[in-house]
């Protein structure tokens, strides 16, 4: 008789039970239990506070004047103004610079998304022989450092010969139109290679259907690809943005003429010839960063999209 009672299957309602209890206590011992989320979430705090400290020490800084730092030093509170700014702005030419790099980075921006679209759609579209060994080329820019391609860059800009309305050398050395091809060819391989894993994501019935429709090349990427695909053309865009706008190597080496620099080199005319204001130089660090926070919160909620979209796919 006991040796049949205990032949019988447990209660669904055990068994159940023991499941949760099991569950229960793999969630307790889990990774993210509340003791550890706790030690977590306060090395996280830690560590934004000091990666957040310099920026929000110079902030602060910008906004004092320098002979009251100076005496009270800079762990003092107070010597507040905001001469810094109008003379920053003044001595550093910032609308003259501000005007250069919007010259700069604007055209480079939708050239280099406009062109790595266009390849990007050729390559998730269509497979042929040379589909990775052209994907390959492109990012091949990418892996090169600047600084190795100085010298060739130079030389061939030297010897490429523009009309002088293009350029007042009669070459692609110290004009805009150069920077900006060089800002094109070195971000072209990195948007190339994102646009086509997200347009990959894209199925191809749609574009079966539309060919049904009799609807060419030219409006499957215009009018159905390139809607799709906007989440990742805002989330490039913010990047290119902060990258080519903050880009001053090539600036150094293609420009000679101080009035055509961009604006990342307007900090060392408030560099003084005996001493270096500390809190001037904060002031026009946050004008010179200003322009790109603009375009982040502008684009932060498409930045984040394009960033997330399939994360969750399995």
């Amino acid at each position: 008789m006991n040796d049949n009672l205990q032949a019988l299957p447990a209660p669904v309602g055990a068994e159940v039970s023991g499941i949760r209890a099991k569950s229960s206590k793999r969630v307790e011992g889990g990774v993210l239990n509340r003791p550890r989320g706790t030690i977590a979430t306060v090395i996280m705090l830690v560590l934004s506070l000091l990666w957040l400290f310099p920026l929000l020490w110079a902030v602060i800084n910008s906004f004092r004047d320098y002979n009251y730092t100076q005496q009270h030093g800079y762990l003092s509170f107070g010597g507040w103004t905001l001469h810094n700014y109008q003379q920053a702005w003044e001595q550093g030419q910032f609308g003259l610079h501000f005007k250069n790099s919007l010259i700069i980075t604007i055209p480079a921006v939708f050239l280099t998304l406009f062109l790595a679209s266009l390849v990007a759609f050729v390559l998730a579209r269509y497979s042929f022989k040379f589909n990775l060994a052209l994907l390959g080329f492109f990012l091949a820019a990418n892996l090169l450092p600047p600084q190795a391609l100085l010298i060739p860059v130079f030389k061939m800009f030297r010897e490429i010969h523009v009309p002088y309305w293009m350029s007042d050398s009669g070459t692609m050395l110290n004009n805009f139109w150069g920077l900006i091809l060089v800002n094109v060819a070195f971000q072209l391989g990195f948007c190339t290679f994102v646009l086509s894993n997200y347009m990959k994501t894209i199925p191809h019935e749609i574009y079966e259907s539309a060919e049904l429709d009799g609807a060419n090349v030219w409006r499957q990427y215009w009018q159905m690809t390139m809607p799709l695909v906007r989440p990742a053309l805002a989330a490039l865009a913010t990047l290119e943005v902060t990258w080519i706008y903050n880009e001053f190597f090539w600036a150094t080496v293609l420009l000679s003429q101080g009035d055509k620099f961009p604006v990342t080199s307007a900090l060392n005319n408030l560099r003084g010839q005996f001493f270096t204001d500390t809190n001037l130089v904060a002031a026009g660090s946050v004008l010179v960063a200003l322009p790109v926070l603009i375009v982040f919160f502008v684009l932060q909620k498409q930045f984040v999209s394009g960033l997330t979209l399939g994360s969750t796919k399995g």
